[in-house]
């Protein structure tokens, strides 16, 4: 396979896991931050902002410059935050190669106009290929090389096959699919739903709470899935149920974490970016204009907006009419 040239957009975390394993696979990596100072940080080696204590190897070739990072790209992992997803491609259009794919690495949905990621990149970059790369991940265990496996969707599968392996290494398995949008929704609503079963535990509401929490969570996801033409099999994959699972239940993920302190009653100001947060308002109101019922996805809304309290969240989940499970 001839050589690669790949470009990452975002020095956070995920960028950066995703820049040292794609250059663990045999390809050109070049990766853009904003931050002049996180710059020389990733060329030395080291991201202590938001990896620290780990040695990036290798070291990777960064730039501030967004021009010279997508020159002469054969792809563009697109790793900012979901909710400036418009913004950075509106800068990166006149620098893209003609017709390089982007690769969605984002979980979430516009919050002010209930646009998925992808309909954001095909209206803002039409001429260009778009995919998506979800899954249960860590950014901390892909720089440390643990085992990972995650999905890489696009309508077009042969694209999806190519860039799956062109990525993949002996620790970081991509399986790939047609079905972005199933992709998409998994990725974006478990989010959410890391944010309530964090609340349940950090409220001191048990495991079987988390559980219960976690597992109507998933009914909710696979309903707002079916009505956007998910199938039920990518829900059920990794990028839905498998990075579900991940993401309720350990405190390394941001979602869960910020539970957490909800629960508990902690101070939110300050804490690092939970994109449930921004996707909770916005899901919930989709649900309500296509008439879905997401007892959960509602309530944490909900309580984010301060509408209501936790304590009376829990009692308006429990004495909700009784139904028959598969509904």
């Amino acid at each position: 396979m001839s050589a690669y040239r790949v470009t990452i957009l975002g020095g956070g975390a995920w960028g950066t896991a995703l820049a040292l394993t794609a250059a663990r696979a045999g390809n050109d990596v070049r990766i853009w931050a904003r931050d002049p100072e996180m710059v020389e940080a990733l060329k030395q080696g080291k991201n202590p902002r938001y990896l620290p204590g780990i040695t990036l190897e290798p070291a990777l070739n960064a730039t501030a410059d967004l021009a010279a990072a997508l020159d002469g790209a054969d792809c563009v992992l697109v790793v900012t935050p979901a909710q400036v997803l418009r913004q950075v491609l509106a800068e990166a259009k006149p620098h893209l190669p003609a017709d390089v794919p982007l690769v969605l690495c984002a979980k979430g949905i516009e919050r002010e106009t209930g646009t998925l990621l992808s309909e954001i990149a095909e209206e803002i970059v039409p001429d260009h290929p778009v995919a998506a790369l979800s899954g249960p991940s860590f950014a901390s265990d892909v720089s440390r090389g643990l085992p990972t496996a995650v999905v890489i969707a696009a309508r077009e599968e042969e694209l999806a096959a190519e860039l799956a392996q062109r990525f993949s290494t002996e620790s970081f398995r991509c399986y790939s699919t047609d079905d972005l949008i199933g992709v998409e929704i998994g990725g974006a609503l478990k989010n959410v739903f890391a944010i309530a079963a964090g609340a349940v535990i950090g409220a001191g509401l048990g495991a079987s709470a988390q559980a219960a929490t976690v597992t109507r969570g998933f009914a909710e996801l696979r309903r707002i899935g079916a009505d956007f033409g998910a199938r039920p099999e990518t829900l059920m994959g990794l990028s839905g149920f498998g990075d579900l699972m991940l993401t309720c239940s350990s405190s390394q993920s941001r979602n869960f974490s910020y539970g957490l302190a909800l629960g508990r009653g902690e101070s939110l100001e300050g804490r690092p970016l939970a994109e449930g947060v921004a996707t909770a308002a916005i899901a919930a109101r989709i649900a309500q204009e296509r008439g879905i019922r997401a007892p959960i996805i509602t309530t944490v809304s909900q309580i984010l907006g301060r509408a209501i309290t936790l304590q009376e969240a829990v009692t308006a989940l429990m004495t909700r009419p009784l139904r028959h499970e598969a509904e």
